[in-house]
């Protein structure tokens, strides 16, 4: 554990996300526990650190990069089709015992993952847009870990990309502070928010508050962001008809625009003895999200298993619009406007590689202000 720290130490660079306090002590605003650091200590993350009165943070490495389908993150209205270069680092500000991504997440919190320095390649903003172009992206998506706590090293990122003409995105836990999401705001089109639970006390295991979670999803909206939300059904512990309701009438009341994921469970981490979700949860789950309101309800994770659910179509008059098997698009028909091709009612999402705008409800939010 502490040849790891070591590494990770040595990759830092001064942070920007930080409120300085008398006698040396940091106020980190990367995410919502707002960590008062005192010299020497670690934030909640275990990454973020206060050296001798200045916060360091993690910059110039992956510990994960791979190109693959914008579906598989998942987004549904973000350039359907198209190939997202993913890159993530180490560590997380929660701690979720059903956590999929645990060995890196948890590295420098649980003795029980880990991942070898080896694995870790340094890498410059430069490069990531040189891989980006090789690889064909339209994308480049910070997830794997939580993306929020590396933000400083994303947004240098996301600058160089931006500029070569490519969409940003955040795949997250959505424990944000509206400080990051402004110094975000410039360079990202979307972004994914996991919402785990409409359970307060469950949020506090995990290591949040659904408040806050739930103010990002607002905020993210209001910004100009296109947001998708997911929801992964876990037998016995979110998955009751009563706090699926109350998920579905909140995003609803935010923007019945917002694509709900509803993604089945399968055995990891802590959780190995909980079954996986049967899918006759998840299609339960998808018809209380449109009982709702919500326009555009998926049930994923189940490819082929939950019927027309992988599908998108359209909310007027209820033509399909994109047919899905799992991450491939099998027919496509939204215009090139964004527009159902039968009545002509405007789709929220991002159907284009134009940069100008991002449909939400219909009409174009500006990308810069």
């Amino acid at each position: 554990m502490n040849r790891i720290v070591d590494i990770l130490d040595a990759m830092t660079v001064p942070g920007r996300l930080v409120e300085p306090l008398e006698n040396g002590d940091l106020r980190c605003l990367a995410c919502a526990h707002r960590c008062l650091i005192h010299p020497g200590k670690r934030g909640i993350c275990q990454v973020r650190f206060n050296r001798d009165g200045e916060l360091r943070v993690p910059w110039g490495y992956v510990a994960g990069l791979q190109s693959d389908p914008v579906e598989k993150k998942p987004f549904n209205h973000l350039l359907p089709g198209s190939d997202a270069l993913t890159f993530g680092m180490l560590g997380c500000d929660f701690h979720c015992a059903f956590c999929q991504n645990w060995i890196s997440s948890q590295v420098l919190r649980d003795p029980a993952a880990g991942i070898d320095a080896y694995y870790l390649k340094k890498i410059t903003p430069e490069q990531m847009v040189a891989t980006a172009r090789r690889a064909g992206a339209d994308l480049v998506v910070s997830s794997y870990n939580e993306p929020l706590i590396t933000s400083e090293w994303a947004i240098d990122i996301f600058k160089l990309v931006t500029e070569a003409g490519l969409r940003c995105a955040y795949v997250s836990n959505g424990n944000a502070t509206p400080e990051v999401l402004h110094a975000l705001r410039p360079y990202l089109t979307a972004y994914k928010i996991d919402l785990k639970c409409m359970n307060n006390a469950h949020y506090r295991q995990l290591g949040g508050v659904l408040k806050n979670v739930l103010d990002t999803i607002e905020l993210a909206y209001m910004l100009g962001l296109w947001v998708e939300v997911v929801t992964l059904v876990i037998p016995g512990y979110n998955d009751s008809v009563d706090e699926l309701w109350d998920a579905a009438r909140t995003l609803a009341s935010i923007s019945r625009d917002i694509p709900w994921h509803v993604t089945a469970f399968h055995p990891d981490y802590q959780m190995q003895d909980t079954p996986p979700t049967p899918a006759g949860t998840l299609q339960q789950a998808a018809e209380i999200g449109q009982e709702a309101g919500l326009n555009y309800v998926y049930a994923g994770n189940l490819p082929g298993r939950v019927g027309s659910l992988e599908d998108t179509y359209c909310p007027e008059c209820h033509a399909l619009l994109v047919q899905r098997r799992g991450y491939t698009i099998l027919d496509y028909r939204v215009t090139a406007e964004g527009n159902c091709p039968q009545c002509g009612a405007a789709i929220a999402g991002v159907w284009t590689d134009d940069p100008g705008s991002v449909r939400l409800g219909g009409w174009g939010i500006p990308r810069r202000v």
